[in-house]
């Protein structure tokens, strides 16, 4: 199997797990193409972003585990985890994610109900 880096990125109650392989660009999320299991196509561009702003769409390979939360919670943590494994795979695109802000980890969460 090919060497690969992983990141983990978390949003809300989602928690992704990503890896990065050299490849041609192709994004499997939980065994399914991207396309398939992201039905909207905002959540597509959302964990594309930090691949575009990087210049790197055709490079890397990804394959994501994603589970919790909903459909716009899992997207932000798998764009998380993207620019984490990024940052780690090169080193000279930290500059770039970071200004974009697709390093910091977004820890809103859906505060509880209160009696009253």
């Amino acid at each position: 199997m090919a060497e690969y880096i992983e990141a983990v990125g978390r949003r809300k109650t989602a928690t992704a797990r990503v890896r990065l392989y050299p490849g041609r660009g192709e994004i499997g999320v939980n065994d399914k193409p991207m396309d398939v299991y992201f039905g909207r196509a905002l959540d597509r561009m959302i964990l594309r972003q930090p691949l575009a702003i990087t210049g790197t769409e055709a490079s890397y390979n990804i394959s994501v585990h994603v589970n919790g939360g909903g459909e716009s919670g899992q997207a932000a943590a798998v764009q998380l985890g993207i620019a984490r494994a990024l940052c780690e795979s090169d080193g000279n695109l930290r500059p770039a994610l970071k200004t974009a802000g697709f390093l910091t980890r977004d820890a809103r969460a859906k505060e509880r109900k209160k009696p009253g």
